[in-house]
């Protein structure tokens, strides 16, 4: 469990109803734990998320505290295991909340627009329709609150925790760079980001579909993404859209996923010589911006960037 909340919850991993009894919740567990186990042809990776599911709702206590929105550990994190921006805060209420203003007086990259800030109003708007439009909701960021919601509605809050995650890699790499969250993309909805370094100007989308993901025919693959879900086309049109409102040329287009979604830092989705876009874990966005798939110096940074300032729109 990287507490992400685009991820499958325990009782989602146990097959069970958060409802579930405690009987009902010890035998589903003992079967999946049965059908996962590597020894009986099972996958370790399945049978490791069954037994990471049980240690947080196994027991009457842990499952209580599980429930009632804690999180794994009693330390504040920065971040999550899988990247995620989740727990970054000291108090488990604080967990999704927007990220607070920074207060330190490091030189940062230049920033426009607001990232994750259109997830979010659709996650919320979501979230209403789900409890109900005449219910009242005390904090809709309760922890207990989002990881109770369909998964489909707490994945755009994981887009919304994605999105502001890769604006503070982008930020802390210094104020050589320029980044503008939510360009508005028309038609194709949002870009998420369009990112100025020495090695170019990247489009990126931020993605966390709570599960592992694979390169397959020049697109994104995976047992989470929705059906019909084309991460790479939608990328693709999104960032064109952007180019011909603003007539700026992107260097190369980049989806950001969480560590865990991937085994290798770098994927490349089409050919060699000509690119669709790039896999990048998120670790390592800030190593792949800094030119590690273009060289130093392949663009006028000022030309670019006045263009793009005196052109783009936000959604």
């Amino acid at each position: 469990m990287t507490d992400s909340p685009a991820d499958a919850t325990p009782y989602e991993v146990l097959g069970v109803p958060a409802t579930a009894d405690d009987d009902a919740l010890r035998r589903a567990y003992r079967k999946a734990a049965r059908e996962s186990h590597p020894d009986l042809g099972g996958d370790p990776q399945s049978f490791r998320r069954v037994q990471l599911a049980w240690e947080r709702i196994g027991t009457p206590a842990a499952r209580r505290a599980y429930d009632a929105g804690a999180r794994p550990g009693s330390a504040p994190h920065e971040s999550g295991p899988s990247g995620s921006s989740a727990w970054r805060h000291g108090s488990p209420r604080d967990a999704y909340a927007p990220p607070a203003a920074r207060r330190d007086s490091r030189p940062r990259a230049r920033s426009h627009g607001h990232p994750g800030g259109r997830s979010r109003e659709v996650f919320l708007q979501a979230e209403r329709e789900w409890v109900g439009l005449g219910d009242p909701i005390e904090d809709p960021y309760d922890p207990a609150l989002v990881r109770s919601a369909p998964r489909h509605v707490r994945r755009l809050l994981g887009e919304a925790l994605a999105e502001e995650a890769t604006a503070s890699i982008v930020a802390d790499m210094g104020i050589g760079v320029t980044v503008w969250h939510d360009l508005d993309a028309g038609p194709e909805g949002k870009l998420d980001h369009a990112v100025l370094t020495n090695s170019g100007l990247w489009a990126l989308e931020s993605i966390d579909w709570g599960g592992p993901v694979q390169v397959d025919g020049g697109e994104i693959t995976g047992e989470t993404l929705a059906p019909g879900e084309r991460p790479v086309k939608e990328l693709v049109r999104a960032a064109r859209a952007v180019e011909k409102q603003t007539r700026v040329r992107f260097t190369g287009r980049i989806l950001v996923v969480p560590d865990s979604a991937v085994d290798e830092d770098v994927q490349l989705v089409g050919s060699h010589r000509k690119p669709t876009a790039f896999v990048v874990r998120r670790s390592a966005l800030a190593y792949v911006l800094s030119g590690a798939l273009s060289p130093v110096g392949s663009v006028d940074v000022f030309d670019v960037r006045d263009r793009l300032q005196q052109t783009v729109r936000f959604v």
